[in-house]
């Protein structure tokens, strides 16, 4: 038994190297961005909300040149619903979160058509590269579409604290830079060895290992800044942050997997994993729905109760009852 000691060590090592070079190389990029003139609004939902899914991104790459594309997949499927069920559970149950009006008419059909188009790829078992190309290039009238939409309705307190958290020097900034991606790389390798160690000393696939290890840890750098973000008042980013990292780890994680090499995927991830990953989309998007339509005749802004985060944490709880369901009868 001793010989799983050092790859769970690793692992969780890695997970931690993650997170902390992930917040270096935020700050580096959105620094270095800063200093070439590019305004706080454009950094924020780009280099930022990127940034939030680097550590996934990494992975995903590592993964991927590791012949265990599996587990990228599994980390983007897994990530996606823990910053649903978890992240946004727990930060509602810790604030209440107002909800702006152009997350139910903008973001949610944005993120629910590339969740969709997500699940045409996977459905047939196999992600490949033309299809992975195809998907990941989608990023681009996304983010061009949000920055046109974010201009009509600029919000102060965010460009603030972007312009906050990036006040360094172009040589400060590039020091991060550089600092971040290199424990990102080097927390990856790790990280993956780590994990693929764990899957096969147990005998389980690394699409599970992704699903759940690594997928929550991955994970750690959005629960973070969506908590602090809530209990220091700037709901407006902690909600829209699960939002863009969410159409991120779609778009940019599960698509570099299968752009480098293409991935046979077991059934269970569609019918599993995938449809699990929609039900928690269109349960999130409908308790926003629900929340605006409930105080559409009260002045004060709508906001996502307790309750919802309740409902949300119970139902990515379900999820594991599914997922061991299943491990248990295979």
């Amino acid at each position: 038994m001793s010989t799983i000691y050092l790859p769970i060590i690793a692992l969780l090592a890695g997970l931690l190297g993650l997170v902390w070079g992930a917040d270096k190389f935020v700050t580096g990029s959105a620094g270095v961005a800063r200093n070439f003139g590019i305004s706080s609004m454009i950094i924020g939902l780009t280099v930022v909300s990127i940034g939030t899914s680097s550590p996934e991104i990494i992975v995903s790459i590592n993964a991927s040149l590791s012949d265990v594309g599996g587990l990228a997949v599994g980390n983007a499927l897994g990530s996606n619903l823990a910053n649903i069920g978890l992240v946004l559970g727990i930060t509602t149950l810790v604030a209440p979160l107002p909800v702006p009006t152009h997350l139910l008419k903008e973001e949610s059909p944005v993120l629910l058509l590339i969740t969709i188009l997500a699940g045409l790829c996977l459905y047939d078992g196999e992600l490949n590269r033309g299809e992975s190309i195809a998907l990941g290039l989608m990023v681009i009238p996304i983010i061009a579409i949000l920055v046109k939409n974010k201009k009509s309705r600029p919000n102060q307190e965010a460009a603030n604290d972007v312009s906050a958290a990036t006040d360094f020097s172009m040589k400060t900034s590039s020091l991060y830079l550089l600092l971040g991606l290199v424990i990102l790389l080097l927390s990856a390798e790790v990280t993956v060895w780590g994990a693929t160690s764990i899957a096969y000393f147990f005998g389980i696939s690394d699409v599970i290992v992704g699903l759940t290890v690594v997928a929550i840890g991955t994970s750690l750098p959005e629960l973070a800044a969506s908590v602090v973000s809530a209990t220091k008042g700037h709901h407006d980013i902690a909600v829209g942050n699960i939002f863009g990292s969410n159409l991120f780890n779609l778009l940019l994680v599960m698509t570099t997997a299968g752009a480098i090499a293409p991935i046979a995927l077991p059934s269970e991830i569609f019918s599993r994993d995938y449809l699990s990953l929609l039900v928690m989309t269109l349960m999130m998007i409908g308790l926003v729905g629900w929340t605006v339509r409930k105080n559409r005749h009260i002045k004060s802004v709508a906001r996502l109760s307790r309750f919802v985060g309740f409902i949300l944490l119970t139902g990515y709880a379900l999820y594991y009852v599914v997922l061991w369901s299943s491990l248990t009868i295979s």
